[in-house]
């Protein structure tokens, strides 16, 4: 066992000291504020405080994780043999930086507590974070540290225990829009033809009416191909299918659809079906509640899982707001429009709450690859290099690499053949 001496233990420095050393490397601990329980120790030990008691294995802390609140803060970002850190220690520590407080800064996302403006969904834009800003986005620098921190602890203590984890891939099927003609009601689609006339999309006309009667399957309805696809390589997915009503930004199959209860109920029968919250639901909790009991009544299971509208995050009032509907997991923290590590980890950890100061009970669960980020990159040898390099970067680590995908990408084969593309990406998951 690890045995940690520091001046104060606080609700911060448990929560990132266990998620360093528990869930990512395997590693038990306890801590301590008595100088004599620790001298006493035999086993490893670090002293995690602003001076060294004698010769151990010291990291000088930093005031962050000892403080209550938001205060502004100035990073400078230095080199820990390649890879970026902040929090700078000093000569007498063993690491040059304080790995504890720099990873609370990551995945507490603090910088997103602190003034920025928003986009017109209200997001918090990659290029005003500290990993996109200083070029180690596409590194799960969290991971990364932790794994330097236990090789400095193994050179000093060889009969350190550790669990190892093992490389994952989960890919994320979002399905906002489930069909892209079939399925949604005369009047949407006599709207939709007259639209299409209108505006000359002479290709969406005749498609829309051979989907109408019956000569074409619809381009969204590849369900079937993808849950074969993930069977044949054996790797998991995740579809996470809007039920909601109709509104501006929630344009899915009518709720009231039984095609559409019978095509989730189909999927539910294959793969894990999880709850995409509509756009309207994100600040409005009664209706994310409906749309989540609405969504158990139709595959008969409790539905744990979320994903918001377009990567809606807003702390810590997203996470207050799905823990309240009662959902342990959630899989929207990434961004849409640039490859990376929203919160500089490639596991999964517990979101906290830094008003509160309190770790709360929903797993976060970070993706790297979003099919809208991957469209910005014009050669497909180009995008699946891109691929390969963040999942070489989480295969490092032993990490989890989550990617996204919506059924309306993969359907689409105007601009390039993406379920081709996706099958690729697939493939090169099978081990």
């Amino acid at each position: 066992m690890l045995l940690i001496y520091t001046h104060k233990i606080t609700p911060r420095l448990t929560y990132i000291m266990r998620h360093i050393f528990v869930n990512i490397l395997g590693v038990e601990l306890d801590f301590t504020t008595k100088v004599e329980e620790f001298i006493k120790h035999t086993g490893p030990k670090i002293t995690y405080t602003k001076q060294p008691l004698q010769n151990e294995f010291f990291i000088r802390s930093n005031e962050l994780l000892f403080e209550q609140g938001i205060n502004d803060i100035q990073l400078n970002i230095a080199d820990w043999d390649g890879v970026p850190c902040f929090f700078q220690a000093g000569e007498k520590s063993i690491l040059p930086f304080d790995i504890f407080t720099a990873s609370f800064f990551m995945l507490s996302r603090y910088e997103e507590y602190l003034p920025h403006v928003k986009d017109i969904h209200g997001r918090f834009s990659p290029k005003d974070s500290v990993a996109f800003q200083n070029g180690f986005l596409q590194k799960p620098v969290v991971d990364i540290w932790a794994f330097k921190l236990l090789d400095a602890l193994k050179e000093r203590f060889p009969e350190l225990e550790h669990k190892d984890k093992t490389y994952d891939f989960i890919s994320v099927l979002d399905v906002a829009t489930s069909h892209c003609y079939a399925n949604r009601g005369v009047v949407r689609g006599l709207v939709g033809l007259l639209l299409d006339v209108g505006t000359l999309k002479l290709k969406r006309v005749i498609e829309r009416i051979a989907v109408g009667i019956n000569r074409q399957k619809d381009p969204y309805d590849n369900y079937a191909e993808i849950i074969a696809l993930h069977k044949k390589y054996k790797v998991k997915c995740n579809f996470f299918f809007q039920f909601a009503d109709y509104s501006k930004y929630d344009k899915n199959v009518s709720t009231n659809s039984i095609r559409f209860k019978s095509l989730i109920k189909y999927v539910a029968d294959y793969v894990p079906v999880s709850l995409a919250a509509s756009y309207s639901s994100f600040s409005n909790l009664e209706l994310l509640k409906k749309e989540k009991a609405n969504l158990e009544v139709v595959i008969n299971r409790p539905v744990n899982n979320s994903k918001m509208r377009y990567n809606r995050v807003d702390v810590p009032q997203t996470y207050r707001n799905l823990i309240a509907a009662e959902f342990t997991d959630d899989y929207t923290m990434g961004y849409t429009f640039e490859l990376g590590f929203r919160a500089g980890t490639c596991s999964t950890f517990q979101f906290y709450d830094i008003p509160l100061e309190v770790k709360q009970p929903i797993k976060v669960h970070p993706f790297a690859v979003h099919d809208i980020s991957l469209s910005k990159i014009k050669k497909d040898q180009d995008l699946l290099r891109q691929v390969q390099q963040i999942t070489n970067e989480v295969q490092k680590v032993n990490g989890t690499l989550i990617t996204m995908f919506s059924n309306e990408v993969l359907g689409n084969k105007e601009d390039r053949d993406w379920m081709a593309i996706y099958a690729e990406i697939i493939k090169e998951q099978h081990v």
